[in-house]
């Protein structure tokens, strides 16, 4: 099971797109745990995560992420504007799945 914890300003502005996200993994057969959070939670939330995604209004905050995650060994990026405004679920569990066999790699 691949854990992805998206976050964003409130946990809220990610909620449609983890649903799409959901759906894009289970059409495809993966077994994934996709969740959004508020940005506050970040210190709490990233040691459990596989991926770490930050919604493009929380850039600020990649360095903090970077901080937690890294150590870790967790991949975390922000999602692409076009993808987050578009609700492309599709698209940013390709780019998570893309960060998370990167690391397995590794």
């Amino acid at each position: 099971m691949v854990i992805i914890k998206l976050f964003c300003q409130a946990g809220m502005s990610t909620s449609l797109l983890v649903h799409k996200m959901n759906q894009s993994a289970q059409a495809r057969g993966l077994t994934c745990f996709i969740k959004a959070y508020s940005a506050n939670t970040l210190e709490r939330e990233v040691p459990s995560a596989d991926v770490v995604l930050l919604g493009p209004q929380l850039i600020y905050l990649m360095s903090d992420a970077k901080r937690f995650a890294t150590p870790l060994n967790i991949p975390v990026a922000v999602i692409r504007m076009q993808d987050y405004g578009m609700v492309n679920g599709e698209g940013v569990l390709d780019y998570a799945l893309e960060l998370f066999n990167a690391k397995e790699v590794k």
